[in-house]
């Protein structure tokens, strides 16, 4: 090969990588990366008010379940200090502000101010106070202490992040020597015949239900679609233990459409 076309292949093979990083998905549509957070905001802000409901007919409950187990294996104790991160309207941070008490502290963080006052009002209304705290808060950006919280987690959040290895390298900041992170997510089915049966469902059904229920279809179609572009069990576990994460683990739930990866900071 010649200087000149060497030189030729090296811009070629910078214009491409520029390229591929100055786009990402938005569901299936590629869009700018600068442009990801707001349309996630914008999706987050429409469905907010309806958000409880919506989990509730989307699962049949079971998301319930998929909490009650994340919480039960977390290892939460009076005096903790726990980061609910992306934490919605705060099913898990009210557990947590019982299990910890006054001697603990959680933190309720959101990127999506709708989804984060929801959240307060909700635990406000119930009388939470005093040991919990809001903070609206990018996860690629965390603007938490160094070696602060005792547990981190994050419920049906990461797959909604522009940038995963930079919000999991920021949470791992954040964490305890001996702390850990519990990512709460949906993943890819394992039971055979599931997948069609779950396609089937996500992208007819639930659109569906956005629209009568939430008055939304889109925003439900791109919540369909971000699950499916979501890493599967194994890279994200790669992922975390890239971030620096040790004992790294997932457990399935529900035939595989829920996992719950676990790491360590050491």
């Amino acid at each position: 090969m010649s200087k000149n076309e060497q030189t030729t292949s090296h811009t070629d093979t910078n214009a491409t990588q520029s390229a591929t990083q100055s786009t990402t998905h938005f569901g299936y549509e590629q869009v700018p990366v600068d442009e990801k957070s707001n349309k996630v905001a914008d999706v987050f802000h429409s469905v907010a008010d309806k958000y409880d409901i919506m989990n509730d007919l989307m699962s049949g409950g079971v998301h319930r379940l998929w909490k009650k187990y994340t919480i039960d294996n977390s290892g939460a104790k009076k005096g903790d200090t726990i980061l609910d991160l992306a934490g919605g309207t705060g099913d898990l941070a009210i557990k947590f502000s019982r299990i910890v008490g006054s001697e603990g502290q959680v933190t309720l963080s959101d990127i999506n101010e709708s989804m984060l006052e929801n959240g307060r009002r909700r635990l406000t209304d119930m009388g939470i106070v005093g040991n919990i705290d809001y903070v609206l808060a990018d996860a690629q950006e965390l603007p938490f202490p160094d070696n602060h919280f005792d547990i981190v987690t994050m419920a049906f959040g990461l797959r909604n992040v522009t940038d995963k290895d930079k919000a999991l390298r920021s949470i791992f900041r954040t964490i305890k020597p001996g702390g850990k992170l519990m990512v709460l997510e949906f993943s890819k089915p394992v039971l055979p015949g599931l997948s069609t049966f779950y396609d089937q469902y996500s992208f007819k059904l639930l659109p569906l239900m956005g629209k009568l229920i939430a008055n939304d279809a889109e925003s439900y179609q791109y919540l369909a679609e971000s699950i499916r572009m979501h890493p599967d069990q194994e890279t994200l576990k790669g992922m975390m233990e890239g971030a620096g994460f040790e004992r790294t683990s997932y457990h399935n739930m529900t035939g595989g459409i829920v996992a719950l990866h676990t790491g360590y900071k050491f």
